[in-house]
């Protein structure tokens, strides 16, 4: 089962369920920040010590500590100092878990590249290993960095439920027919909410993108960088946009991939990942029907074969089948599987995999997929990066859906797609009775006096839909977004390994040439 290409992918993801959430984190392997600080200044004059990694903990995904890169230089990991609340530095603090990898080329050295991969909840310290390949050359002349933001892996993450607890929430039906499975519903996520606010009660309201744009300034300063240096991917363009708002005269070189809207509060988001997702789900069942009879999947036209997927969606409803061990494969885990699949058109092979193997009463592919998105390694353990999503989403949007709520606007989610129109439109009451209100309903990321941010769209994308793109340059201000489009599929270009994209980024970050505005690669 392709289980490590779907984790890659995962670490990309924007995830369109809210769910749930945790502890706040102490270290436990890696280097630490020395000293106490009491006030900013102090917090911005700690010098970190950084050590061999070691392995990821659960909360980040498990596994082994990161291999050396080519050449062997070694990968070192430390941790930073923050306040828990930016209002009251001399307060409680909490420790940012943080990786890198030195310049290759220290005499050219511009400074440091933080990445964020997205999420909200994706674990950098786990994800920059896993992506350091594609980033070889920008290594020339910057040290590549990545971190868990707040709520996240190992800084302060946020908990909800137990290994057990979630294998079930997760299997339940989140698209209710009648009003009992309503019920259900409600009750799961009171459940989740209530574990999210014994577990992680202390660090849910400060785990929201504001305070972790300020801890990206935080770590430039500690970093001894004058400028920000970013590269931000998904979720990773709202936090980098949150930042250049509030931080415009510190940003360097930065890049927006797979770019969020920025005027889309939960409901807007939610529609046009609906769509975003069945523009994808169409351009696969199109190579479907390209391909003939080398595609195993049932139709001969793009119809047919979503009819088909709708059809085993609703058998799935009925009737679960076989999956891994003794779990068996949901309606709600195919939908998830399905989707996590879209994300990239190199797993395309997989879900029709894993559609025809479903057909014939073995889900287990699909269920893996579906594993990945909600970060349950094979053992059964799942790391923190759904509960890090719902805490972080509830604690940036205002709205709060009821279930009732959710269920007026089914319609419109119908209308935009018919085989993740109701998965999404019900997951809007996911923030429904969280503990934590919420800060904004859409961010500012106005940024005037910034410097040149590249703002980086795919055509095909699915859960950050192209038109993202555009809205974030217009939002960011006259001269500061600079549009370039990939004409192509997937969640994310530079990683897709498109010639254009990455040499057009590549002389934007190592020499400074900016691009035209426009600019559109194929």
């Amino acid at each position: 089962m392709p289980i490590s290409a779907a984790q890659r992918a995962v670490l990309l993801t924007a995830t369109t369920m809210v769910l749930a959430v945790g502890v706040a984190g102490c270290s436990n392997g890696g280097g630490t920040a020395s000293g106490s600080p009491t006030d900013l200044a102090g917090f911005a004059a700690q010098e970190l010590e950084w050590a061999p990694c070691p392995p990821p903990s659960a909360a980040e995904g498990g596994g082994p500590a990161p291999s050396p890169l080519p050449g062997g230089t070694a990968w070192e990991c430390s941790f930073m100092d923050a306040p828990l609340d930016y209002a009251d530095p001399g307060g409680e603090t909490i420790e940012l878990a943080l990786i890198r990898a030195r310049t290759s080329n220290p005499d050219q050295r511009i400074g440091s590249m933080i990445y964020n991969f997205g999420g909200p909840g994706g674990s950098g310290v786990t994800g920059l290993p896993s992506f350091a390949p594609d980033y070889e050359k920008l290594r020339t002349r910057y040290d590549l960095v990545s971190f868990d933001p707040r709520g996240v892996g190992r800084s302060a993450d946020v908990q909800c439920l137990t290994d057990k607890e979630l294998d079930a929430y997760y299997a339940m039906d989140f698209t209710p027919d009648d009003a009992s499975e309503e019920r259900t519903l409600s009750d799961a996520q009171k459940k989740y909410a209530a574990g999210c606010e014994n577990e992680s009660g202390t660090v849910l309201p400060h785990v929201g993108t504001e305070n972790a744009a300020r801890d990206l300034d935080l770590m430039r300063q500690v970093l001894g960088d004058e400028k920000l240096h970013y590269f931000g991917i998904s979720y990773g363009t709202q936090l980098g946009g949150v930042y250049a708002n509030l931080f415009p005269e510190n940003v360097g070189r930065a890049l927006f991939d797979a770019v969020i809207d920025p005027n889309s509060g939960t409901e807007a988001g939610a529609l046009g990942q609906a769509q975003g997702f069945q523009l994808a789900l169409d351009n696969f069942a199109e190579d479907c029907v390209a391909r003939g009879d080398a595609c195993t999947l049932p139709g001969s036209t793009v119809a047919e074969i979503e009819s088909f997927i709708i059809g085993l969606l609703d058998e799935l409803d009925e009737k679960p089948i076989a999956g891994i061990g003794d779990r068996k494969l949901t309606q709600t885990q195919a939908t998830n599987g399905i989707a996590q699949a879209l994300y990239s058109k190199e797993f395309w092979q997989y879900l029709e995999q894993g559609l025809d193997s479903a057909e014939g009463g073995d889900g287990g592919l699909l269920l893996a997929l579906s594993d990945s998105m909600n970060g349950r390694d094979q053992n059964g353990s799942y790391s923190n990066i759904q509960a890090a999503n719902a805490a972080i989403n509830c604690v940036d949007f205002k709205e709060r859906y009821t279930l009732g709520q959710a269920k007026e606007r089914l319609p419109e989610f119908q209308k935009a797609s018919a085989v993740f129109g109701d998965y999404m439109g019900w997951a809007l009451s996911g923030c429904s009775q969280w503990p934590v209100a919420g800060a904004w309903e859409h961010p500012d990321v106005s940024a005037p006096g910034s410097a040149p941010i590249l703002v980086l769209g795919t055509t095909g994308d699915p859960a950050t839909p192209y038109g993202g793109t555009r809205a974030m340059v217009d939002a960011l201000g006259d001269g500061v977004g600079v549009e370039l489009t990939y004409e192509g599929e997937g969640h994310g270009a530079y990683n897709g390994g498109n010639a254009c994209v990455q040499n057009t980024v590549n002389a934007y970050f190592l020499d400074g040439k900016v691009p035209a505005s426009g600019t559109v690669c194929k």
